[in-house]
C-alpha cells in the first residue's frame, strides 16, 4: 500500500461518442497493467496538467480533468473531443500495490483521424452496444457503455452495476 493514504494516482478515461459508435482501444501487449485487453481512451493526471499553467484563480486551477482528458484523447488516438462530462468513478488497489482514483467521462468526437499511440494502444474500433460485447474489454468498461446508452434515453440518476 501506498506510504500515505491520501496518495492516489489519479487517472480520467472517456467513452467518446459519435453517434450511436462508442471509440475503444485494445491496450498494447506491453502494458504492465491490462495488457491486450480493450478499454476506452483515457489516461493520468500528471503534475504538469496544471503547474505549468497560470491559476484560474487567486489559488486554483480549473478545469485540470478535462484539459487532462483532452490532451490524453488526442496523445492516445489522435483525436479531438468536446462536451466532456461526467460518468462515474472507480478505485482500486493494483497488485504491485498502488492505489487509484478514474474518473470515467463521456465525450463527443469532433474531429480527426484516429492514429493510435502505439506504446499506448495497438488497436482501435468504433462499436455499438452489442458490438462491445465481442471484445475481450476491462472490467466494468462494458457497464459504462451501458450507462451511457440509458443518459442517451433520457433516463436520469443513472449508476454502476453489473
Amino acid at each position: 500500500m501506498a506510504e500515505s493514504q491520501y496518495l492516489h494516482e489519479v487517472a480520467i478515461t472517456a467513452i467518446i461518442l459519435d453517434g450511436d459508435k462508442y471509440l475503444i482501444t485494445r491496450r498494447s501487449p506491453n502494458k504492465k497493467r491490462f495488457p491486450g485487453m480493450w478499454t476506452v481512451p483515457g489516461g493520468k493526471l500528471e503534475s504538469k496538467d496544471y503547474l505549468e499553467l497560470p491559476k484560474d484563480s487567486e489559488f486554483y486551477w480549473y478545469n485540470v480533468l478535462e484539459r487532462t482528458l483532452a490532451r490524453e484523447v488526442k496523445e492516445e488516438v489522435g483525436i479531438k473531443v468536446k462536451n466532456v462530462k461526467y460518468l462515474t468513478s472507480l478505485a482500486t488497489v493494483h497488485k504491485d500495490g498502488s492505489p487509484s482514483i478514474v474518473i470515467s467521462c463521456t465525450a463527443e468526437y469532433v474531429s480527426g483521424d484516429v492514429k493510435l499511440q502505439e506504446e499506448e494502444t495497438d488497436k482501435f474500433a468504433w462499436v455499438t452496444i452489442s458490438e462491445a460485447k465481442n471484445y475481450e474489454l476491462i472490467d466494468g468498461i462494458y457497464e459504462e457503455l451501458v450507462m451511457v446508452k440509458k443518459i442517451k434515453a433520457g433516463e436520469q440518476n443513472v449508476l454502476w452495476q453489473k
